[in-house]
């Protein structure tokens, strides 16, 4: 890629950003369509965050990416958030438009667009166990809940947060059955029945000393089982679906599809979605060779 005084900077900012593929399958679409664009990864300090979003528009930067654990705290030094980012509460792209920041949400639709092309069981009626919380969380259950879920549990390790989410929820959709509990993996149990998705949301299972959020033992063959963390590619919870001969999926194609929509939110163009499913699948095999 050749960097020239036309080069436009996009980029992610997050805490720790050193296991994001994004700047792969950016980079690998800009210089398909021979745009004239670079993505950078920034590693930003959690007390740097507000000095860092307001250099976005004097360092000419186009727009980012919003990832751990900023998608919620970035939004008071936004200007304007778009429908999706206002319902959601939480922000995974900033575009700069006409010297205004604008929050947008794509996370919630890369989520079902990879959930129909690799899990392919019908959202409508069913249940879903959300472990977590935060940012990601909250776009993956608004986007359940209008595609006609029919019911969502909650467990998180600070109760009153999911609480918030829970109530932010049934602002919006009345009929939903929403319930939160204390994330405990002893006692699950008897929570889960045939035919429920567990997603995690969460960063347990990202490190190798990480504790194992669901026990293997208790994961049934009509279930599936979503992973957001995609770097590692199998996270002890996906080794355990994987053996129970379950459905799964991590998080690289809901990755995919979020980015391709912020790519054409920045460029205005119709994001060559092959181009960057390759480069993701190409580094996380690198990935996957270098943890086993």
């Amino acid at each position: 890629m050749l960097i020239t005084g036309k080069t436009r900077i996009v980029g992610i900012f997050g805490n720790p950003i050193e296991q994001t593929m994004s700047p792969y399958m950016h980079n690998a679409a800009f210089e398909a369509l021979s745009l004239p664009y670079c993505y950078l990864p920034f590693n930003i300090n959690h007390n740097d965050l507000e000095a860092s979003v307001r250099s976005i528009i004097p360092l000419g930067i186009k727009g980012v990416n919003i990832t751990i654990p900023f998608k919620m705290k970035v939004i008071p030094f936004l200007d304007e958030l778009d429908r999706h980012a206002g319902l959601i509460g939480a922000v995974n792209t900033i575009e700069v438009r006409e010297g205004r920041l604008i929050g947008h949400n794509t996370d919630g639709n890369g989520f079902i667009k990879a959930f129909n092309e690799e899990i392919d069981l019908p959202i409508a009626g069913r249940r879903f166990l959300i472990i977590g919380a935060g940012g990601a969380a909250r776009a993956v259950a608004f986007a359940l809940a209008e595609e006609g879920a029919g019911e969502i549990i909650i467990k998180n390790r600070t109760v009153e947060k999911g609480r918030v989410l829970a109530d932010d929820l049934r602002k919006n959709f009345f009929s939903l059955k929403i319930s939160v509990m204390e994330f405990n993996a002893y006692g699950i149990n008897n929570l889960i029945t045939d035919g429920d998705v567990i997603i995690n949301t969460t960063s347990v299972g990202m490190k190798s000393s990480d504790p194992l959020i669901i026990p293997p033992d208790i994961l049934r063959p009509s279930m599936a089982v979503c992973d957001l963390i995609y770097n590692p590619p199998e996270t002890p919870l996906l080794r355990g679906a994987r053996k129970s001969g379950i459905r799964f999926m991590n998080g690289l194609g809901m990755l995919l599809y979020q980015g391709a929509l912020s790519f054409e939110i920045w460029t205005g163009l119709k994001a060559p979605i092959e181009v960057m499913r390759e480069a993701l699948i190409r580094e996380a095999s690198k990935t996957k060779c270098r943890t086993e």
